[in-house]
């Protein structure tokens, strides 16, 4: 481990040597002399102008695209069962029957000749 430390501060030392380089200072050229511009200074603000004509009216815009057709609603609730009726009214009592016994006899049907 003693050697590995020492090697490692050798090679480090050679190599930041290798790299070193004089620094190169770059000296700017002279400025010219300022050149003197006369620049003209504004005088006082006119009277204002008349007011202008009116612009054309502009075009109408094309008619919009129709939208999409909604969507079908879910189905309702099942309305609530209705109320039971009431009890109608007792019919008369019948007749009591007799003996007599009736008996109809259907004619019979016609010939379709």
């Amino acid at each position: 481990m003693k050697h590995s430390i020492t090697l490692l501060a050798l090679i480090t030392v050679l190599g930041l040597s290798a790299c070193d380089r004089p620094t190169v200072i770059a000296v700017p050229a002279a400025a010219p002399d300022p050149t003197v511009v006369a620049v003209p200074v504004p005088g006082p603000a006119g009277p204002a102008g008349e007011t202008g004509s009116q612009g054309a009216d502009g075009y109408t815009g094309a008619q919009g695209v129709p939208g999409d057709k909604g969507y079908t609603g879910a189905q309702g609730t099942t309305g609530d069962k209705g109320r039971t009726g009431e009890t109608g009214a007792s019919g008369a009592t019948g007749k009591t029957g007799t003996d007599t016994t009736v008996i109809v006899v259907q004619p019979p049907a016609e010939s379709a000749y």
